[in-house]
């Protein structure tokens, strides 16, 4: 009878200790800019990023499969013209207008600027939005072999920071 006490007596401490605990809620009150398609996509091996060879889809991955690529998404040629990549804000909606720098990770890319494509430098989220659209130009300088890759970077601004993980995206686009 004692133990039966005394058991009684431990789970209902325990249950009066824990039950008092407040959680205090988390707010993220900052803002940072990620790529769509960052976010879905797996990195590329050996790289911080994805390497996308298809047109992404905004909100989903990119429909490819090791073995059998899906053909639900188009391929990144030299002959996709305008290829557009949301750029998601994380974070409450800015009142005014954001634009955001964008730029060209030299070092991590193969295809050469008005040449391959028309280099963006800025991403605009309009007022009270949470997201916006970049435009990469996708120029056809005429058929060849392999691809090229452009890596394409957000830079922030004084109001918006880069996502560390999802600020870079890679394009593979096929010359043949």
């Amino acid at each position: 009878m004692k133990k039966l006490f005394n058991i009684l007596f431990i789970l209902s401490f325990v249950a009066v200790a824990t039950s008092c605990i407040e959680n205090d809620p988390v707010h993220f009150t900052g803002a940072v800019a990620e790529f769509d398609a960052a976010v879905w996509n797996t990195p590329a091996s050996g790289q911080t990023y994805p390497i996308l060879t298809r047109v992404p889809g905004f909100g989903r991955a990119v429909s490819t499969n090791s073995t059998a690529p899906s053909t639900a998404d188009p391929l990144i040629t030299r002959a996709s013209g305008t290829i557009n990549f949301r750029v998601n804000l994380v974070g409450a909606p800015q009142p005014t207008q954001q634009s955001i720098p964008v730029s060209v990770v030299s070092e991590n890319s193969t295809a050469v600027a008005g040449t391959h494509y028309t280099a963006p430098t800025e991403v605009v989220i309009p007022a009270g939005e949470n997201f916006g659209i970049l435009s990469v130009p996708v120029l056809n300088p005429g058929a060849t072999t392999g691809s090229v890759v452009v890596v394409l970077q957000i830079d922030g601004n004084s109001s918006i920071a880069p996502s560390e993980n999802y600020k870079r995206i890679g394009i593979s686009i096929a010359q043949n």
